[in-house]
């Protein structure tokens, strides 16, 4: 595995030549930000060695290289899901590319079902902690040293500095945020009414099928890790109704405009 790291995270500073250490993953209907970059190249991900190719529709697939400001960024347009059908091991490849690109703060998106009553559609979300809920953990198996402790601690998992760092830029722009716990499940079925209220009970304040992969993995590298989820639908009792991937798509890209000032803002001032 690490051989093979190695050499897709080669190719891709051939391609490159960058030196960015911040990596973004932008999730379900969030390809906005693209629009607020200067992009200098870009790989579809079918043309990277190794790369798992998105199949979800809103996840357009494709690394890109771009600065923001005068930062130099590494973004993924679209990520992979473990209901796609992929090995966790698949799933959470780019994120340990981006470690060997020199990546060393992670900034991760997605839209999410919302659990906590006192919040609405639409909501934009600073994840503070994760529930892992997935069938398979992407760090089982024979652990490789030299990118992590066999048992790495998760004991702060998203970085309190970035995220207060966000918190004073929404203040600053008006914008409304929630600071609260995410639930990662396999999907790709939603959630039912009883499953809604299970994960309430755990502690989740929002539910989706995406980052606790990632950000385990993250974190097992030695990463920084900013969260930020959009609620798109609502798991609280009287508010559920039926929904589909293009209401989320919808949702998503409506709230997506803070969402993007709030990342741009925090990648210039890292």
């Amino acid at each position: 595995m690490l051989e093979k790291i190695k050499a897709t995270a080669s190719f891709i500073k051939n391609r490159f030549n960058t030196k960015a250490d911040i990596g973004i993953i932008l999730g379900t209907g969030l390809g906005g930000l693209v629009k607020e970059i200067e992009i200098i190249d870009f790989i579809p991900y079918e043309e990277i060695p190794d790369f798992p190719v998105s199949t979800v529709d809103g996840h357009l697939g494709r690394l890109i290289y771009a600065k923001m400001g005068e930062r130099e960024i590494i973004v993924m347009q679209g990520r992979f899901h473990y209901y796609e059908g992929y090995s966790m091991e698949e799933v959470v490849f780019p994120v340990r590319v981006m470690k060997y690109l020199g990546i060393k703060n992670l900034i991760v998106s997605n839209a999410s079902g919302g659990l906590n009553p006192a919040w609405y559609v639409g909501d934009i979300v600073l994840i503070t902690d994760q529930i892992n809920l997935f069938p398979e953990h992407p760090l089982r198996g024979k652990n490789e040293d030299v990118m992590g402790p066999r048992f790495p601690d998760m004991s702060k998992v998203y970085d309190e500095r970035l995220r207060n760092k966000a918190k004073l830029i929404a203040l600053e722009y008006n914008i409304q945020v929630r600071e609260g716990v995410y639930v990662g499940v396999q999907g790709p079925t939603y959630e039912t009414p009883a499953e809604y209220k299970m994960f309430r009970i755990l502690g989740g304040d929002i539910v989706g099928m995406s980052t606790v992969p990632e950000v385990i993995t993250a974190r097992h590298l030695g990463l920084k890790v900013f969260g930020v989820s959009i609620i798109t639908d609502s798991g609280v009792p009287g508010e559920i109704v039926e929904i589909s991937h293009e209401e989320v798509k919808k949702v998503a890209m409506k709230a997506e405009p803070k969402m993007t000032l709030i990342m741009g803002k925090l990648i210039q001032s890292l």
